[in-house]
């Protein structure tokens, strides 16, 4: 289809309401469903307590509300245009506020997860819907700030999950983790009911038939792909054999779903809106930052609780500074990408999450909290400067009746990258540890004088401390804990380093984005 105006079915279309209201409305169910994806980690042991269950048990309360939400996030476009966007959003923020009341009264763990399933049905929905009614509801020149409100929500809310979940943990229940979403969707609904309209080309561009076939090989793939991520470190990866048939299924999945997509006529997702070179760049960008940004949100509580000995809570409050960060980055990210190029904006963000992760690559197990909370900030403040001016970069040459697809795929591939980073971390902080003490140990042998004098300066210890002379099995235990913290803390180094290769690798990649300033009218060929 021709860019220019005048061939849009929808030209020179805007929103009757004030653009920022609309974007209100959107984002507070977008911010609501966000914050569900990191509130119950620090909960799990308490549902789990709760349900009479075993951790392992209650991590599928986390994995099936990832695997229902990944199947629908990139059928939002087909569900948007033949129902209408304005009611797949009423409808989804109806069915997560519903199903969030249900998951607070669940009685059992068998009903959490089925509701569960049920939540992330309807919270898969919001985040790709509520990103194209932002780009259809602002002009060119306003969809940086858009953008930028729109990074409040995807990177602050999961930063701010740990802290209320674990505050409401620890001084209500873990129950209310679900109910604070009530208030919070029926206000949604309210605001989006009175606001949010649909754009002449969706009301008049309804798909006859659902792709069955496609829904199916779908299902599949991200299904097992979500299964094999959730629980690959905890039955050993490709040691279990349920495991190999959820990667074997998940790989003819994807193949079959792509193959399908590519031969029929109404395709539930578009596919070939991959052969764009800047969405194509964007989305591989996207899935590269939800490694590091999901990897490092996960490692650094981790490290904090497992080494510190923080307690979940105050892990959440030393993390919290990203919020900060994040809120000043969106903010300055929106007000520049109409000054600088968005590759400029990209590169300089992607340079300060290197930085930071470098600089939590320098912790030690007396790290003070200062030295904790300035990699956060940094670590916060670039998160936007990445998002926002890629997200309008990825889409800048697309029409604007190709944005629902593109929104849906985006998302996608942002929920996939967090969900490796977050299997990475869980995979590698183990498997480091033990590399790291393999090696250590073999410090700890009595040939070695440091380790003979060590072990005697030990003994010496715990024998002021307990009047008595303890036996060489106590010193050893010392030590023992001593090399096993070591190793860990060896271990997150490794991490976080990583972490900060990955962002300096992802530089190249900017390149290939898109070069405008913001958006480009569709008189030049671009979305208008």
């Amino acid at each position: 289809m021709d860019g220019s105006p005048a061939n849009h079915p929808d030209a020179g279309w805007h929103p009757k309401h004030n653009p920022w209201v609309v974007a209100l409305s959107v984002m507070l169910a977008t911010f609501m469903e966000v914050l569900d994806t990191t509130i119950l980690n620090v909960a799990l042991p308490y549902i789990a307590g709760g349900m009479a269950a075993s951790n392992s048990q209650a991590t599928w309360v986390l994995t099936s509300y990832l695997v229902s939400n990944a199947v629908v996030l990139p059928l939002t476009d087909w569900l948007g245009r033949r129902f209408g966007r304005r009611n797949l959003l009423l409808a989804c923020i109806a069915l997560f506020t519903v199903s969030s009341a249900l998951c607070g009264a669940a009685s059992h763990l068998g009903s959490l997860i089925l509701f569960r399933v049920l939540q992330g049905i309807g919270g898969g929905g919001l985040q790709p819907i509520s990103q194209a009614i932002l780009l259809e509801s602002f002009p060119p020149s306003k969809r940086g700030q858009a953008m930028g409100l729109f990074a409040l929500g995807v990177v602050v809310a999961p930063i701010l999950g740990p802290v209320l979940g674990g505050w409401l943990t620890d001084n209500a229940n873990w129950r209310w983790c679900f109910y604070i979403n009530l208030p919070v969707g029926l206000l949604a609904m309210l605001l989006s009911g009175l606001f949010v309209e649909d754009p002449p080309y969706l009301r008049n561009n309804r798909p006859r038939m659902v792709d069955v076939w496609g829904l199916f090989f779908l299902t599949v793939w991200l299904g097992c792909l979500q299964v094999l991520l959730d629980k690959g470190q905890e039955d050993d990866w490709f040691g279990a054999v349920w495991l190999r048939w959820m990667a074997l299924f998940s790989v003819v999945g994807l193949i079959c779903f792509v193959m399908r997509q590519l031969s029929v006529r109404e395709p539930l997702v578009d596919l070939r809106i991959l052969k764009d070179r800047s969405f194509a760049t964007g989305v591989s960008l996207v899935f590269l930052i939800g490694i590091v940004l999901y990897g490092t949100l996960a490692a650094l509580p981790l490290f904090l609780q497992t080494l510190i000995s923080y307690t979940a809570f105050q892990s959440g409050l030393a993390v919290s500074p990203r919020g900060i960060g994040a809120v000043a980055g969106a903010i300055f990210a929106g007000r520049m990408l109409g000054v600088m190029s968005a590759r400029t904006l990209v590169a300089l963000g992607f340079l300060l999450l290197a930085a930071s992760s470098f600089l939590m690559g320098n912790f030690d197990i007396e790290i003070a909290q200062f030295n904790v909370v300035i990699p956060n900030l940094l670590n916060g403040f670039g998160a936007p400067l990445v998002f926002v001016p890629l997200t309008t970069a990825a889409v800048v040459t697309l029409r604007r009746e190709e944005m629902g697809n593109a929104t849906g795929l985006f998302n996608l591939f942002r929920n996939i990258g967090g969900s490796v980073g977050t299997s990475l971390i869980a995979t590698y902080s183990q498997r480091f540890a033990q590399l790291h003490q393999n090696f250590l140990a073999g410090y700890y042998t009595p040939e070695n004088p440091n380790y003979r004098d060590t072990l005697a300066a030990v003994q010496g210890y715990l024998a002021s401390q307990s009047g008595t002379v303890p036996g060489a099995e106590q010193a050893l235990g010392v030590l023992y804990r001593t090399l096993t913290n070591q190793a860990s803390l060896w271990a997150y180094v490794d991490i976080f380093q990583w972490s900060g290769w990955i962002c300096l690798a992802s530089l190249p990649l900017v390149l290939f984005l898109a070069p405008a300033k913001g958006a480009k009218p569709s008189s030049e060929g671009m979305m208008h």
